[in-house]
Parts: structure tokens; sequence; C-alpha cells
């Protein structure tokens, strides 16, 4: 789904910790209920999902810690969930986490360079 493109467009980070941190300013619209994925919002109306790893909702949660619930306002650079990284790779799954922008409809052009999402080109 996620090299369709089909969500949006996005990058995909090999992670270097078990550690999610919030982009931007914004509100946590949606944490899944097996904590592997979050919606954000941005102030400026972006729409990000972080997605840990490949397959990992097969796990149920189990490697996941979230501290953000839905509806929760964030501050860039806040911890928004932790994970085992040893866990998710020893149950077969891969750690690498798209980032997606989801409602790039919305907005002025979305584009990927030098692995950093641009918004409104």
């Amino acid at each position: 789904m996620f090299a369709t493109g089909i969500l949006g467009h996005g990058i995909a980070v090999e992670p270097s910790e078990g550690k999610v941190y919030a982009p931007f300013d914004g509100t946590c619209e949606s944490v899944f209920d097996t904590h592997h994925a979050l919606n954000l919002l941005s102030e400026d109306g972006v729409e990000l999902l972080i997605h840990v790893g490949l397959e990992t909702v097969s796990l149920k949660g189990e490697p996941f810690k979230a501290h953000v619930k839905d509806g929760d306002k964030i501050k860039k650079g806040q911890l928004l969930l932790e994970f085992d990284m040893e866990m998710i790779r020893a149950k077969g799954c891969k750690t690498v986490t798209p980032v997606i922008v989801t409602n790039e409809d919305d907005l002025a052009g979305v584009s990927v360079e030098n692995s950093e999402i641009i918004v409104g080109v």
C-alpha cells in the first residue's frame, strides 16, 4: 500500500532508536489500537501518518507504548511513541517506518527532496 503511493507521498525512515517524536506542533488525531501507527494534524493543516514498521499490525501492540491518545495536543519534539526494535525484528517484521502526507490533495503540493517532505511546492 505504501509503495504505490495510494495513501500519499512521503518518506521511509529506518529508525536509529525505538522512539517517535512529534515533527510539528498540532494534534494527535488518532493512535491505532495496536499502537503501531499515528495520524497527526499540524497547525498548518498537514495530515501525517507515521506507521512504525512493515506488517507490524500483526504484533497486536506488543512492542509498542503510546505516550499520546486521540485528540491530544502535541508539541514539536514531544515523545509520542516508543517501540522495541529488536522484538519487531525477532517477530519477522521490518522496522522501516513510512511517514506519509495523507491530505496532499488539500495542500499546494507535496514533494520529497533529500529525504525531507516538502509541503506547498
